[in-house]
C-alpha cells in the first residue's frame, strides 16, 4: 500500500477512540485502535465531565498506536470532540503548565439555564444571532460562560474546549480551532475573530479566548515528556482538524454539496447542508438553523435534532429497571420494525424536555397526554415511536435545509452510528421521499484523518477531491422511499 498514517483521536459524548488512518491517493483505510467509554460524573456543583480519565485513555491508544505503526510511523495526530464544553484554566501559556481548574461541565447540567437569562437580559436572541449566526440552544459556550461561579471565573486566565484543551496537554500550545470556535457564539463572523466587543456586552473576560487556529494548520509538536510516554519520536506534530466532531464529519459526507443534505447521526442528529455564504435571514432564525464553521471556509446550515440520544437513554433506563441486563438492540428494533407505523404517536423529539438524562418514556406518555395522542404501549412501540419521530423530524430539517440554503436537495447522506440503524434509515427515506444513502458509520475520523493527510502531504486538492476518496474506498448503502 501506498501513503502514510496518522492517528485520529475522536470524542464522542458516550464513547472515545483512537483510530490509525492510512491514507494515501488512492487509499483510505482505518483501524480502530483503542475505545474506551466516556462516562459523565455527578459531583455536588452537578454533572461534569472526567476528562483527565478520559485523557488517560488517549494517551494509552496513543501509545498502542505508535506501538503498530512500526518503522512508517505516526505522521501526525488530530483530536476532535462534541463542541459547547470548555476546561478553564490558569496559567496556561504556550510553554507553561497550565492548571484545570475542575472537570469540566457537561452541557446536560441544569446550570446552563441561569446562564441564559444573564445572557439574554443584556442581549436578545434575535441580536446575537445577526452578530454570531447561531441557533438558540441553553448549553451554547457563551451560556455556560455566563453560568460559571463568578469565584471560579476570576481565577481563569485561559478557556479551551475540549479538543483544544486535549492538544494543550499534547503540546503545551494553547489555540482555539475556527469550526469548534464558531459553536461557542463568540466568534464575530464578519471576519472571522472573537467578537470581542460581545464578550465585554455579556461580562465575558475576552483573556478566556485564546488565539484562534485553522483546520490543516500545525499546533505544535508533541511535548518531549508525552512524546517519551507515548514513545513516539520527536518531532510529531498535532494538527489542527476539524476539531468539532461534525465538522470533521462533513468533510467525510460522500455529496454534492449543491444537491445534498447530511445527517450526522449520533447522541445528536446534526442536519442540514452547506453553503459557501452565511444565511442570517429571519426564516433562518424563525427555524432555529445554526450557521458553524466548516473545513476550508464552508459553512454547516444546520438544526440540531435530538438524535439517538432519546433511544440510548430509554434503553439504559430498560437496563437499569432489569438489574443492569443488556437490552439487545438488534432484537428490539427487529420487534420495533413489525409494529406498524400508524400504530405509534410521532412526538417532538426536540421538546426540551428530552435534554436531560432520565426517564424518557415516561416523558414521550406526558407529551402524548398532553397532546391527546395514545401513549405506546410496550417496549417495541415506545421503539418504533422514537425511530419514527426522528425520521419525521429529520424529514422536516432537511426540507428547511434545502429551502433556507437554496439547495435542490436530492440526495439524504446519513454517515455516524445512525447509518446502522436500517428501520431509521428507510423510515426517514420514506418520510421526506429522497432517497438516503447510509455511510460511512466512521465519517468523523474519516474526516479527522483526511484533513491531517492533506497537512502533512499524503493527498492534495479540495473539499471535494477528498470526499471523492472517500467515495471510492466506502460504498454506502441505498434505502429508496416507499409508498
Amino acid at each position: 500500500m501506498t501513503g502514510g498514517t496518522v492517528a485520529a483521536v475522536d470524542l464522542g459524548a458516550t464513547s472515545g477512540r483512537v483510530i490509525a488512518g492510512r491514507v494515501g491517493p488512492d487509499t483510505l483505510e482505518t483501524v480502530t485502535v483503542a475505545r474506551f467509554p466516556n462516562e459523565p460524573v455527578i459531583a455536588g456543583d452537578g454533572l461534569h465531565w472526567n476528562l483527565l480519565g478520559m485523557y488517560g485513555a488517549v494517551l494509552a491508544g496513543l501509545r498502542e498506536a505508535f506501538a503498530q505503526a512500526g518503522a512508517d510511523g505516526i505522521r501526525s495526530i488530530g483530536v476532535d470532540s462534541w463542541a459547547v464544553d470548555y476546561g478553564l484554566l490558569r496559567g496556561a501559556r504556550d510553554g507553561a503548565e497550565g492548571r484545570l481548574l475542575g472537570e469540566p461541565f457537561h452541557y446536560r447540567d441544569e446550570r446552563t439555564a441561569r446562564g441564559v437569562e444573564a445572557v439574554h437580559a443584556a442581549m436578545p436572541h434575535a441580536e446575537l444571532y445577526e452578530r454570531n449566526g447561531l441557533q438558540f440552544l441553553p448549553f451554547n459556550t457563551l451560556y455556560q460562560f455566563a453560568a460559571e461561579d463568578p469565584a471560579v471565573r476570576s481565577l481563569a486566565d485561559t478557556a479551551l474546549l475540549i479538543p483544544d484543551l486535549v492538544a494543550y496537554w499534547l503540546t503545551g500550545s494553547a489555540r482555539a480551532e475556527l469550526t469548534n470556535a464558531s459553536t461557542t457564539g463568540l466568534l464575530r463572523w464578519s471576519d472571522g475573530r472573537w467578537d470581542i466587543a460581545l464578550a465585554d456586552a455579556l461580562g465575558i473576560p475576552a483573556r478566556l479566548l485564546p488565539p484562534l487556529i485553522a483546520p490543516g494548520e500545525r499546533i505544535g509538536a508533541l511535548r518531549g515528556e508525552v512524546a517519551a510516554a507515548l514513545g513516539a519520536p520527536t518531532g510529531v506534530d498535532v494538527t489542527a482538524v476539524g476539531s468539532h466532531d461534525t465538522a470533521s464529519a462533513v468533510v467525510a459526507v460522500p455529496m454534492r454539496a449543491d444537491a445534498a443534505a447530511y445527517i450526522s447521526c449520533g447522541t445528536w442528529g446534526l442536519v442540514g447542508v452547506e453553503v459557501d455564504r452565511l444565511v442570517l435571514t429571519p426564516e433562518a432564525l424563525a427555524a432555529n438553523f445554526t450557521n458553524e464553521g466548516g473545513v476550508d471556509g464552508r459553512v454547516r446550515l444546520l438544526h440540531n435534532v435530538m438524535g439517538l440520544w432519546v433511544l440510548s437513554e430509554t434503553v439504559r433506563g430498560w437496563e437499569r429497571a432489569d438489574g443492569g441486563g443488556a437490552v439487545d438492540l438488534g432484537e428490539l428494533l427487529a420487534a420495533a420494525a413489525a409494529v406498524p407505523a400508524s400504530a405509534v404517536p410521532v412526538f417532538d423529539v426536540d421538546d426540551p424536555r428530552f435534554l436531560p438524562p432520565g426517564d424518557m418514556p415516561a416523558r414521550i406518555d406526558a407529551w402524548c397526554a398532553e397532546h391527546g395522542v395514545a401513549a405506546p404501549g410496550s417496549r417495541a412501540e415506545y421503539t418504533r415511536s422514537i425511530v419514527e419521530s426522528l425520521a419525521q423530524a429529520f424529514a422536516d430539517t432537511v426540507a428547511a435545509a434545502g429551502r433556507l440554503g437554496r439547495v435542490d436537495v436530492r440526495t439524504i447522506h446519513i454517515v455516524g452510528g445512525g447509518a446502522l440503524n436500517e428501520l431509521l434509515c428507510q423510515r426517514t427515506a420514506d418520510r421526506s421521499g429522497i432517497p438516503v444513502l447510509a455511510g460511512p458509520v466512521e465519517a468523523t475520523a474519516l474526516g479527522n484523518v483526511l484533513v491531517q493527510a492533506r497537512a502533512v502531504g499524503l493527498v492534495s486538492g479540495s473539499l471535494e477531491s477528498l470526499r471523492d476518496l472517500v467515495a471510492r474506498t466506502h460504498a454506502p448503502r441505498r434505502y429508496l422511499p416507499r409508498a
